[in-house]
């Protein structure tokens, strides 16, 4: 009874916040943000703000879960490349005759490395801990 008391005192108060919202943008940015009608019209879109967040969001997020996945080891794939690509230049300023580094295979084959890289630290942060 006090969990479902304590479910409907959050909407009511995510609702009311929503409603806020809506009058905030309406009246601070009214070029982008226009709603027309009474404080009726604020309440009817924050409460429908409200059943959208509870009803359709979790479902987006679900969807939208590859995408995230997607952008994280692309993320992961340019930050690798990135102290890959600084790893070459270093190597540039040794002693050419001691040691070079060259990474072959254009755009995929420092993609490879970059990845070879990522995974290799992570197993290795995963063993040493």
């Amino acid at each position: 009874m006090e969990h479902e008391h304590r479910q409907s005192l959050r909407l009511l108060t995510k609702t009311i916040l929503n409603v806020l919202l809506v009058w905030g943008l309406a009246n601070v940015i009214p070029m982008y943000f226009v709603i027309t009608g009474s404080w009726v019209a604020y309440i009817v879109i924050g409460a429908l703000i409200t059943l959208l967040n509870f009803f359709v969001r979790p479902i987006l997020y679900v969807i939208s879960l590859p995408f995230k996945l997607f952008a994280t080891i692309l993320a992961l794939i340019i930050v690798n490349g990135l102290f890959v690509q600084l790893l070459y230049e270093a190597s540039l300023f040794l002693d050419q005759s001691l040691v070079t580094l060259d990474i072959q295979g254009g755009l995929m084959g420092w993609s490879i490395v970059a990845i070879a890289f990522g995974l290799s630290n992570w197993l290795m942060k995963i063993a040493l801990k």
